[in-house]
């Protein structure tokens, strides 16, 4: 038959059929769905965040990882993953440049081969039932760690490295590690990472030994102090390399403890840590059942507010110059839940975190994983994407650095988040309908100040052009309209890569920026609006 492909059809009868809904007056789309209004304020920014605010991890589990039953990690740890897999190398530089947190439980059980321990290089092995984490102690050869730099720099990743915290600690009578950081090991491996050249964007101490810890935990002050350390040791080795700029220094990785994080920013204020890491997993573990009526319930959602708010509170309150980054977020604990968290449903959850962690000051938001488990953004055995990878990428691509205040005025079904759009004018909208039965018809207005005798007066004022003014919109969607399905459609197109490994071009459709944005159920909307009248993005 000859012609257009069949995709190619169905995607330009689908934008087809998307052109005409828009174009539908404000009474039919009333009729056809709900209404809804998104007010946003362009004044000024209420936040900000890093410029590569999206970020992922690699993590170290080997294959003999398993949770319930299942052991979904494969070959995706960082002493096994395939680096020559051309999907892995395509996906990471797609980004340009994606930031890469190594770590993870095992790391605080990893030693580092840089040529001065003397011992063997073993890998991890599964322990009995008293070895902490499950695995016994392993070592990342020197080899290893000079392929994965190799990666590094082909595939553009910028990379924070989190270190073994539990070096040389002793276990005390009340059941936490104590006794000052054996430096010695990570120290001999920073200086050979220096010696290579290789760039590190920082350097994370220890992951999850804060507040009760996860299997086992270190005090606050005594915390305090191995940062301190790490601090200076940095200091001291990268001090006059021209050929590298000083890495940070960023602890503690672990869940947040109000009293515990406020003693380690005290005794490290001003300026001995350069970013505070927390670790979000509020969904429980990846063995329940009601996962996806947690992620599509708003105050499940709404409930990590606190969090983020109480974090950015401490940060000021304790005058230090440490900002603040989830340095790890995977949702569902123990690996997640195969068909929810590699699904389209659970993008959900996670643009919804980043949009709710940027207003409040978050710098930068790793996911749990880039590979692996059963909350790898790229598949673990085919390396394909899963949806929440073509997510993540039009967030990094779209949603520049400066946040917005943004309210939505209808269904509580409804989120939205509002940035000045990257390297463009005007703003970039992000809409999810956590509804599954309702087409929601939203219209923008821009929340201004006038001023009428000397004296700014609030208004509201529609951000609609003249005739021919235009916006981009990106509807997400899963294929078939089952929210369980890995496969992720854009504007009626399946995403997927080619036979060369290429991640495909994510294409907006053009809409009149008169109309309203239709956000279908279970969708999800970037809405770019170049028009946009914003003093904070100029």
């Amino acid at each position: 038959m000859g012609g257009l492909p069949r995709r190619l059809v169905v995607g330009s009868l689908w934008l087809t059929a998307l052109a005409l809904l828009l174009c539908a007056d404000a009474a039919a789309a009333a009729a056809e769905g709900t209404a809804g209004v998104v007010s946003v304020d362009a004044r000024r920014a209420i936040a900000s965040t890093d410029e590569d605010f999206v970020c992922a991890t690699l993590d170290w589990w080997p294959p003999e990882k398993c949770d319930y039953g299942t052991c979904s990690w494969g070959h995706a740890g960082l002493l096994n993953l395939d680096l020559s897999n051309k999907i892995l190398l395509n996906a990471v530089r797609a980004f340009s440049p994606l930031k890469l947190r190594l770590g993870g439980t095992l790391q605080d059980k990893v030693v580092y081969g840089a040529g001065d321990s003397g011992q063997p290089c073993k890998p991890f092995l599964k322990g009995n039932g008293s070895e902490l984490f499950g695995f016994t102690q392993a070592c990342l050869p020197q080899r290893r760690w000079d392929e994965l730099n190799a990666f590094f720099q082909k595939s553009g990743a910028t990379i924070v490295f989190g270190l073994n915290a539990l070096n040389g600690r002793v276990r005390l009578p009340d059941g936490s590690m104590g006794g000052d950081w054996d430096i010695s090991n990570a120290a001999s491996f920073i200086r050979y990472t220096v010696s290579k050249g290789y760039k590190i964007h920082g350097w994370e101490l220890g992951n999850e030994l804060s507040g009760t810890g996860v299997g086992v935990r270190i005090g606050s002050g005594q915390y305090a102090k191995d940062v301190v350390a790490l601090k200076s040791e940095v200091d001291k080795i990268y001090q006059g390399n021209a050929s590298s700029s000083k890495p940070l220094v960023i602890a503690p990785g672990g869940f947040f403890d109000r009293g515990w994080f406020k003693d380690l920013l005290v005794k490290t204020k001003p300026n001995m840590l350069n970013a505070v890491t927390h670790h979000i997993y509020n969904l429980g573990p990846g063995v329940d059942t009601h996962l996806i009526e947690k992620i599509l319930k708003p105050s499940v959602l709404d409930g990590m507010a606190s969090t983020f708010r109480n974090l950015q509170g401490l940060l000021k309150s304790t005058g230090t110059s440490a900002v603040a980054w989830v340095g790890e977020a995977g949702g569902a604990y123990n690996s997640g839940h195969h068909l929810v968290t590699d699904a389209f449903v659970f993008s959900f959850w996670f643009l919804d975190q980043l949009g709710m962690s940027a207003k409040y000051d978050t710098k930068t938001y790793c996911r749990q994983t880039f590979i692996g488990g059963n909350y790898g953004m790229l598949n673990t055995s085919t390396f394909e994407p899963n949806p929440d990878y073509y997510s993540a990428l039009l967030w990094h691509r779209l949603m520049g650095t400066k946040v917005l205040a943004t309210k939505f005025s209808g269904t509580n079904k409804i989120r939205a988040y509002a940035h000045c759009t990257k390297r463009s004018p005007g703003i970039t909208l992000l809409l999810i309908n956590l509804g599954g039965n309702t087409t929601n018809h939203v219209s923008v207005t821009s929340e201004g100040a006038a001023t009428k005798h000397g004296r700014k007066v609030r208004h509201v004022v529609g951000f609609a052009q003249g005739a021919g003014a235009m916006r981009e919109e990106y509807h997400l969607t899963p294929k078939g309209g089952n929210i369980q399905s890995q496969v992720m459609v854009l504007n009626g197109k399946e995403l997927a890569t080619d036979a060369a490994g290429n991640i495909p071009r994510l294409e907006p459709v053009k809409v009149d920026a008169a109309q309203h944005i239709a956000v279908a159920p279970h969708s999800i909307v970037f809405a770019h609006i170049p028009h946009f009248h914003a003093p904070a993005c100029s």
